[in-house]
């Protein structure tokens, strides 16, 4: 009997979606047994009390390296030879860069293909690079996926999230991915002591479930609330120096390809903050950063204090009136946090954190290539 909380389906098939995700249905319907799925504990999901201050990060002599890999094994010997094969794809492939999270095709292994041992092994793969709250906000994508399933279709599938290895873990480069309608992670080892997890995609429809037994569930509320918070502690000043549009975008401008979207970060610098104010900032990065394991979030908040804190800016688009339509990030240099709520009457999140320039393992891959070269 599959566990409850990585249950196969009957279909572990995919389909392509509108490209902004806008719940069109595809033309052609799957019509299966409805999916059970574990909801996530809301303690853990929609803390807010639990963000650990960027200054107070030390580094932890635990070889994550080796802990990733291992479970990255021990998830691939538990498949059969055809399950192995659809699995693993070249570290070189194209494919490893072409994230989304949209319900279209996708290669890899569907949980809803996996017996009960091999989903419980994806997952503690997962748990190698996430902490628990990490895990809740997976769990959260799913059970949401379940809550549309029940209002628009079986073609809505908590199943149809699939696991990618790419590349030989333990020998470098190498990495993988997990990723389905409205979550994409994405992990690379592309040196020893090299490790990345950007770009990390999760959004939430319905942002909040108004009816049903998940009623007043929020996945993603607690950083809008933070992100009201801080909009509402600054002055006259600040909030023009803040408010970078009147109207929300519509969508996460760093969607896939189109990180020149962006140009230079804009809104206000923490530098012009208070302590209070950025504070309420690093509060609200940590509910991206803050889903690592210990040591990966260690070390990501000494690549964000490297940057130097003090420049990045926060920034607000759309209106203020909570149930508008509305936009927020903070950018840096390197480090990228948005969030988008417009679609679907203001009741549909896409939000993203990425490393503009460590996405995929970049950064370290380069070095890796000039010290050794691929072949």
């Amino acid at each position: 009997m599959p566990h409850d909380g990585w249950h196969p389906d009957d279909d572990p098939h995919d389909h392509a979606g509108h490209p902004h995700d806008q719940d069109g249905r595809p033309h052609d319907h799957h019509h299966g047994r409805p999916t059970h799925h574990k909801r996530p504990t809301r303690r853990l999901v929609l803390a807010a009390a639990s963000f650990l201050p960027f200054g107070g990060a030390s580094a932890q002599t635990v070889d994550a390296g080796q802990r990733i890999a291992g479970q990255a094994n021990r998830f691939l010997a538990s498949l059969d030879d055809e399950q192995r094969k659809q699995v693993l794809i070249a570290f070189d492939s194209g494919n490893r860069l072409d994230w989304h999270y949209i319900p279209r095709s996708r290669s890899g292994l569907s949980l809803g293909e996996m017996k009960a041992a091999q989903a419980e092994a994806a997952r503690a793969l997962f748990a190698t690079v996430l902490n628990q709250r990490g895990l809740e906000m997976l769990d959260g994508v799913r059970l949401l996926e379940g809550v549309l399933r029940e209002q628009q279709g079986s073609f809505r599938d908590p199943g149809r999230y699939y696991v990618s290895v790419f590349g030989t873990p333990g020998r470098f480069p190498w990495g993988w991915r997990f990723e389905g309608h409205h979550l994409s992670l994405n992990v690379a080892l592309p040196a020893a002591g090299q490790i990345s997890a950007t770009p990390f995609f999760l959004g939430a429809h319905p942002a909040t479930v108004r009816d049903g037994r998940h009623k007043g569930f929020r996945l993603l509320g607690a950083a809008e609330d933070l992100a009201r918070q801080v909009m509402a502690s600054l002055d006259d000043a600040q909030r023009r120096s803040a408010l970078i549009a009147n109207r929300s975008f519509g969508e996460i401008v760093a969607s896939p390809q189109r990180e020149q979207d962006l140009g230079q970060p804009r809104g206000l610098e923490l530098s012009a903050m208070g302590a209070a104010q950025r504070a309420r900032v690093e509060a609200l990065m940590d509910h991206f950063l803050g889903t690592l394991a210990p040591d990966l979030l260690a070390a990501q908040k000494r690549r964000v204090m490297e940057q130097g804190v003090e420049r990045l800016r926060f920034a607000w688009a759309g209106s203020l009136v909570p149930g508008d339509a509305h936009y927020f990030r903070v950018h840096g240099p390197v480090t990228l946090i948005e969030h988008d709520n417009t679609q679907n009457g203001a009741n549909h999140i896409h939000s993203v954190w990425r490393d503009l320039a460590a996405d995929f393992g970049r950064d370290a891959l380069a070095d890796h290539y000039r010290q050794q070269p691929h072949r």
